[in-house]
């Protein structure tokens, strides 16, 4: 039997512009990394998390790695102990899935640790209570793309209905992660309870069109569809300099760019590395003349989604 596992899970950009809080897409380019080891006493304890400068708490109840384990376990029935060690690779409050990939690389490494109960699709419910303790809503959009890789959409929760998408040959993704925070309950904030029939309509056509165009490989269409017009109009006024960027990116070849989770990080689909390259400085000088910093990234996207590193 094993006594010890380490698994990473990839970043992710949920909502896609166009899809809220039903789509997603997990990226190369970070992530965390969750090491397991059995214990003899039954028991969760989060032993130590780097990376996070203190913020994160090691109380089982709190912590989303031993939530989604916890969740795991009370499903198996079983009172296996483990001692977890977290090593951050994301940014907290990013909008790049911070606390879905903790959860989703402990469940990784669990699910191993104990000879793979469960398929790795069956894992996400855990991972949504887990989101749930993180974020006060169980939304799949992160940890979905993390667990699975590639583009993903939610269809439905009750029962959860998950659809994975292709990913065209040649799709890169740049994120652009400013040096500010924005608090997701401010960013959900700022959203309408309600939305007139036009914007609807205008979102579910564009959401059609993404889809269609990742089937398709048609990058035009996928150009196109990138647009929202439900969250980004109320979200782009936190986020400063947010339409010069969106014309700079596009400017440099992207497809499109939109807010990635509730901000602050924005994302923009390229097609080709040195377009994603170029998109990326581009950002990076309109940070520049507004006077922010801001951290660069840029990758093919993840196909492959989380997986284990070691094992002994």
């Amino acid at each position: 039997m094993l006594q010890s596992v380490k698994a990473f899970a990839p970043a992710t950009v949920a909502n896609v512009s166009c899809g809220f809080d039903i789509l997603g897409f997990a990226i190369d380019a970070m992530g965390d990394t969750v090491e397991l080891v059995l214990k003899d006493e039954p028991g969760l304890v989060v032993v130590s998390i780097e990376g996070d400068g203190g913020k994160l708490p090691l109380e089982a109840k709190k912590n989303t790695c031993a939530v989604a384990i916890q969740a795991m376990l009370d499903k198996l029935d079983s009172k296996v102990g483990m001692n977890i060690y977290l090593t951050k690779g994301l940014p907290l409050g990013s909008g790049m899935g911070s606390s879905a990939a903790s959860a989703v690389a402990a469940l990784e490494a669990a699910n191993r640790l104990l000879g793979n109960p469960f398929e790795k699709k069956a894992l996400l419910p855990f991972a949504i209570a887990a989101e749930e303790v993180a974020c006060g809503a169980g939304h799949a959009d992160n940890v979905a793309p993390s667990l699975l890789g590639g583009f993903v959409l939610i269809r439905d929760y009750h029962p959860l209905d998950v659809v994975k998408l292709p990913v065209p040959s040649g799709l890169y993704c740049t994120l652009l992660h400013p040096h500010y925070e924005l608090k997701t309950a401010d960013s959900r904030s700022v959203l309408r309870d309600q939305i007139p029939m036009k914007h609807a309509t205008i979102q579910s056509g564009n959401v059609a069109g993404l889809i269609s165009g990742l089937y398709e490989s048609d990058f035009e269409l996928i150009s196109r569809s990138l647009r929202d017009v439900i969250a980004e109009p109320y979200r782009a006024v936190l986020l400063p300099g947010f339409y010069e960027i969106k014309e700079a990116l596009k400017s440099a070849g992207a497809l499109g760019m939109g807010i990635s989770g509730s901000g602050p990080t924005l994302f923009a689909l390229s097609v080709g590395r040195q377009t994603a390259e170029a998109v990326g400085e581009a950002g990076k000088e309109i940070y520049s003349k507004i006077g922010l910093g801001v951290d660069v990234y840029f990758s093919e996207i993840n196909i492959k989604g989380a997986y284990v590193i070691e094992e002994k």
